[in-house]
């Protein structure tokens, strides 16, 4: 979850669709059916994808001019990622094909996004191997399939809503304006994995951490740590996110409530969950 970098690569370059067994859902790539079918996490998504078209060339260096100059630039990767073939009225608001040759690994020339095609590859996935899939599983793709276009055309719409439009709706608060600006405050992506200190490992490994993986707290204690800043010691925590990390939904129904409180403090609010670790 500290290497942005390759977070950033999970969302932007070509998957690989495997399952090993029933259990295995690697075929989702870096999402889980839960981002998939309720969107959440799509706010770190989509700033990951915004800081590394503003702050870095397509080979990871750092871009080494002025990032404000990038904001249109950054904006139209956001477009090209989200894009859906429309040829209905909606399409000059769903549709950036015509940003395919700037974004090729984004967006095609139909206008097929990276996330659209990337839905499509999953579904076609789980129909050529149904051996390998949970009934479950079946069941819940089967409904992405049906009305995965038509809620992420109204998603995409609502992304484009200016940050001060008025007599709009606007039920999913998330904006490309607010994507952008957060991306500019948050800076470069992280390139390498952070790695805690051995005094701290030692004290997680010495503390009964209530049958949570001890890789589970370190996962924790170094997203903090890589992500706390000066001005406070509290860092919001992209549980979702972290669900997609481990491929399932462990973290956030079995373990993040566990963890001990000697270890780590919690907060939520407004469905925001903000952490402040205690060792």
């Amino acid at each position: 979850m500290t290497n942005e970098w390759l977070e950033f690569k999970a969302y932007t370059e070509k998957q690989k669709y495997s399952a090993a067994s029933k259990h295995d859902l690697s075929y989702l790539g870096r999402f889980s059916f839960k981002t998939i079918t309720d969107f959440e996490g799509f706010g770190r998504i989509l700033t990951v994808i915004a800081r590394g078209y503003i702050f870095h060339n397509k080979n990871g260096s750092l871009f080494d001019g002025d990032p404000y100059t990038r904001i249109e630039y950054a904006r139209n990767a956001l477009c090209a990622w989200c894009s859906i073939p429309d040829k209905n009225d909606d399409a000059p608001f769903v549709n950036f094909g015509e940003l395919s040759a700037d974004y090729p690994e984004l967006v095609n020339s139909k206008g097929e996004g990276w996330y659209y095609r990337h839905i499509q590859n999953i579904v076609k996935f789980v129909k050529k191997n149904p051996t390998y899939i949970s009934e479950k599983a079946k069941t819940t793709v089967v409904g992405i399939g049906k009305g995965f276009k038509t809620d992420w055309k109204k998603k995409v719409r609502q992304l484009q809503v200016p940050i001060f439009a008025l007599n709009t709706k606007a039920a999913w608060a998330l904006r490309f304006d607010d994507i952008i600006a957060d991306a500019l405050e948050l800076g470069a992506l992280r390139m390498e994995e952070y790695i805690l200190p051995p005094e701290k490992y030692e004290v997680l490994q010495s503390i009964d951490l209530n049958g949570v993986p001890l890789e589970v707290v370190c996962d924790v204690v170094s997203f903090y740590e890589a992500n706390k800043t000066d001005t406070g010691d509290w860092v919001v925590l992209p549980i979702a996110n972290f669900d997609c990390y481990y491929g399932n939904t462990n973290f956030s129904k079995k373990w993040l409530s566990k963890i001990p409180d000697t270890i780590l403090t919690r907060e939520v609010s407004n469905g925001i969950s903000r952490v402040k670790v205690n060792i």
